[in-house]
C-alpha cells in the first residue's frame, strides 16, 4: 500500500507543478509582474509549503531530527539536485538580481543559521528572529519590484501571454499548489513508513527521504519551467525556496515547538557546513556567463550523490565517522570540481 501512495503522490506532484507554473506565469504576464519575482515568492513559497507542514508536524510531535533534517536536506537537495537536473535539461539563465542580491542573501542566512545553531538548539526567540527576517525579505522584494520596472522582461525567456482570464489562471495556480501539497504528503508519508520499517534513523530520514520528498514540488516546478523556457522561474524558485526553508520553515518550527529544535552534533559539524558550502558554490557557477551550464549542472548532481553517500555512511557505520574529516572529504573535491567547471565555462569560446 505504501508503494501505491508513493507512485500516486509523484503523479500529483507532476500535474500540480505544471498547473502552478502555467497559472503563475500567465498571472505574471497579465499584471506586469516580473517572472523572477513570481519565482522568488509565490512559486518558491508555495512549493515550500510541504516542508513547512512536515517540519512543523514533526517538531510538535517531538521528532526534531526529522524537522531539522528536512530543512537542511531540502536546501542541499534544491541546489545540487534540482538545479543540476534543470541545467541538464537546458542551461539556466541567472539574472543580475540573483547574483547581486538573492544568492548573497541565501549565503548570509545560511551562515546566520550556523551561528544560531552553535548553542545546540533553535529556541523560540531565534525562531521568531528568522520569521522576522522572512517578512523583511518579502517586503524588500516587493519594494524593489515597485521601484524597478526594468525587471519586467528577461532576455530569452518565453513567457506566455496572460490572457483575459485572471480568475481561471488564479484557480489553476491555486489548484496546482493544492495538488503539490497533497501529493507531497502522500509521497513523504509512504517513504517514511518504508524507511522506518528498515530501521533507518530519524535524522537520516529527514536529510534524505523527507527532504527529497518535500522538495519534489520544486523538482517538478523547476524542471517543467526549464522545459517550457521559463528558466528564470526555475532558478528563482530554488533560491526563494531555500530562503523560505531557513527563515520560514525553521523559524516557524522553532518558534512553535515547545522546547525548540535541538541540533545534534552531527548536523552542526557536517550537514550545516555542507549547506553553507553548497550555497557558496552558487556564486562562481552563477557568475560564469550569468547562466548554469550543463557541465555545471552535472557537477551539482555529482555533489549530491557524494553528499548522500557520506550521510548514509555516517548514519549506518558501526563506529562514529569524524565529522570534520567527512566534511572535508565532501567539500574539497566538490569545490575543486566547481572551480574547474567555472573556469571551463567562463573561458571565451
Amino acid at each position: 500500500m505504501a508503494l501505491v501512495f508513493l507512485i500516486a503522490g509523484l503523479l500529483l506532484l507532476v500535474v500540480g507543478a505544471e498547473a502552478l507554473v502555467r497559472g503563475s506565469a500567465r498571472l505574471a504576464a497579465a499584471v506586469g509582474i516580473s517572472p523572477l519575482v513570481i519565482g522568488l515568492t509565490v512559486v518558491a513559497f508555495g512549493t515550500s509549503s510541504p516542508e513547512l507542514v512536515v517540519s512543523l508536524r514533526a517538531s510538535l510531535a517531538g521528532q526534531a531530527d526529522i524537522a531539522l533534517g528536512n530543512v537542511i536536506g531540502s536546501n542541499i537537495f534544491n541546489v545540487l539536485f534540482i538545479l543540476g537536473v534543470s541545467a541538464l535539461v537546458a542551461p539556466l539563465i541567472v539574472t543580475d538580481q540573483l547574483i547581486r542580491r538573492d544568492v548573497p542573501l541565501m549565503i548570509g542566512v545560511s551562515l546566520l543559521t550556523v551561528a544560531i545553531a552553535a548553542n545546540g538548539r533553535i529556541d523560540r526567540a531565534e525562531g521568531i528572529l528568522l520569521m522576522v527576517g522572512l517578512l523583511a525579505y518579502t517586503a524588500a522584494l516587493i519594494v524593489r519590484r515597485s521601484r524597478n520596472a526594468a525587471e519586467r522582461e528577461i532576455p530569452n525567456a518565453t513567457l506566455p501571454h496572460g490572457g483575459t482570464r485572471p480568475i481561471v489562471n488564479g484557480a489553476l495556480a491555486l489548484g496546482g499548489l493544492g495538488l503539490l501539497v497533497w501529493g507531497s504528503r502522500w509521497l513523504v508519508d509512504a517513504a517514511v513508513a518504508i524507511a522506518q520499517s528498515l530501521g533507518v534513523g530519524d535524522l537520516l530520514i529527514g536529510l534524505t527521504i523527507v527532504a527529497a520528498g518535500t522538495s519534489l514540488p520544486e523538482v517538478a516546478t523547476s524542471v517543467i519551467a526549464s522545459v517550457r523556457g521559463e528558466r528564470d522561474i526555475a532558478v528563482g524558485n530554488v533560491i526563494g525556496s531555500n530562503l523560505f526553508n531557513l527563515l520560514g520553515v525553521l523559524g516557524i518550527s522553532g518558534a512553535l515547538a515547545p522546547a525548540g529544535i535541538p541540533l545534534p552534533m552531527a548536523a552542526r559539524a557536517f550537514n550545516l557546513p555542507v549547506m553553507v558550502v553548497v550555497a557558496l558554490a552558487c556564486l562562481p557557477v552563477f557568475l560564469s556567463r550569468a547562466e548554469i551550464s550543463r557541465g555545471e549542472g552535472g557537477v551539482f548532481l555529482l555533489g549530491y550523490v557524494g553528499y548522500t553517500t557520506l550521510s548514509v555512511m555516517m548514519s549506518t557505520a558501526s563506529t562514529p565517522f569524524p565529522a570534520l574529516g567527512t566534511f572535508l572529504l565532501f567539500a574539497v573535491p566538490f569545490l575543486g570540481l566547481v572551480a574547474l567547471a567555472y573556469v571551463r565555462h567562463a573561458r571565451p569560446s
